[in-house]
């Protein structure tokens, strides 16, 4: 049976209250990711008193989407007792929380559909707006309250175990980090070297360094994966939706020098640099373009997982900053990469470190393996509202 579809217009009203006894001072801005951050607008001689002040409980939106891309940025605050955003932001509130909750609502928000109606719905020249009237004419099912509480706990539990893995991987990584100095970097002396150390380049552990290109052509129905350094995340993993697509045939020919293997190391080296992350098997085949290098250490001399550990660590850090190529943008040439410097222990001790960094690594790649399948979970609970 097909849910019936209700307009916002009928469970929402606006709300406009300034900050005019400046009382309240934190200033938040809203994401295309759904989400409240700190403001880094510079207010320094503004004027806070002209500034909305958003409860706990209230969404915010910005009418405007000129320069947001394909989502629509739009929160619930759920995390402070309240905040105040710029004059530029709409505040609304649910008018009856017994017949529609906020979580629920911001469940709806969060499908992908409403980020294409709303853009899809958007309006102007210079600049497209969502308005106020298009957001009340949104329609969405409606089902008992009963039933909402129902999907909101499944989606929070959901949620709660992303946040918990993502917690544990950054322990994780601040662990890798720990053993990384505690191995390499305390009580060495690099002009006294233990018996058995050695210094060396990063390119000497290395089969390819290398980097890839940008094709003649993409394909929305291409089978090849295209890596690009936005696909690469601050938290060292790959973002798919990211990704764009290309066809074998220029996979395998036009870019036959970047074909990746899994188990490379990925590293920004135009744009933001400095981002990386390990590949995975799963988004095999794949390639990637020219602010990417690609990493294949050799494992006749060392393993994958003591070199990645070593990034991990920060190993490369203060060599490629002082290192940074200026051109139209700030860059790291491969030679850089090749050259970054490279403590290596004696065997003993490299193998304790080795054994010690798969532990770690192993347990963050099956927590960003884990948090993939929750969010697959997470798609399908929001696609399940529309049915």
């Amino acid at each position: 049976m097909n849910p019936t579809y209700h307009p916002l217009l009928e469970y929402i009203r606006e709300v406009n209250v300034r900050n005019s006894d400046l009382k309240v001072t934190n200033l938040l801005g809203v994401s295309v990711t759904k989400e409240f951050m700190p403001s880094i607008a510079n207010t320094i001689g503004t004027d806070m008193s002209t500034y909305k002040i958003v409860e706990k409980g209230q969404f915010v939106y910005i009418a405007d989407t000129s320069r947001r891309g394909d989502k629509i940025a739009i929160a619930l605050l759920s995390d402070y007792d309240n905040a105040i955003v710029s004059q530029a932001y709409t505040i609304f509130e649910i008018i009856d929380h017994e017949a529609l909750l906020p979580e629920y609502l911001m469940m709806w928000f969060r499908r992908p559909e409403f980020d294409r109606y709303a853009r899809f719905h958007s309006h102007g020249s210079a600049r497209e707006v969502f308005d106020w009237d298009e957001l009340c004419d949104v329609k969405l099912p409606v089902p008992p309250i009963a039933r909402q509480r129902e999907l909101v706990a499944e989606y929070e539990t959901l949620t709660r175990r992303i946040r918990l893995n993502e917690q544990m991987i950054a322990k994780l990584e601040e662990t890798a980090q720990a053993l990384y100095r505690k191995m390499f970097v305390e009580g060495i002396d690099k002009e006294k070297l233990p018996e058995g150390w050695r210094m060396g380049r990063l390119g000497e552990y290395c089969t390819i360094i290398t980097k890839g290109t940008t094709p003649d052509s993409f394909s929305e129905t291409g089978l090849v994966n295209y890596v690009k350094a936005e696909s690469i995340t601050s938290s060292h993993n790959l973002d798919e939706s990211r990704f764009s697509y290309i066809s074998e045939y220029i996979h395998k020919n036009e870019l036959k020098r970047s074909i990746l293997q899994k188990d490379d190391i990925l590293f920004t080296i135009a744009g933001t640099l400095g981002k990386f992350c390990k590949v995975p098997s799963k988004i095999l085949p794949a390639n990637t373009n020219q602010a990417v290098a690609i990493i294949r250490v050799n494992p006749d001399l060392i393993s994958c997982f003591a070199i990645y550990g070593m990034f991990i660590g920060g190993f490369h850090v203060e060599y490629c900053k002082r290192n940074i190529q200026q051109a139209v943008q700030a860059n790291y040439s491969l030679e850089t990469i090749h050259s970054i410097p490279i403590l290596i222990p004696d065997d003993a001790t490299l193998s304790v470190y080795t054994k010690q960094m798969e532990t770690i690594i192993t347990n963050i790649d099956c927590k960003f393996i884990e948090n993939e399948k929750l969010k697959e979970l997470l798609s399908l609970l929001l696609a399940k509202m529309g049915k």
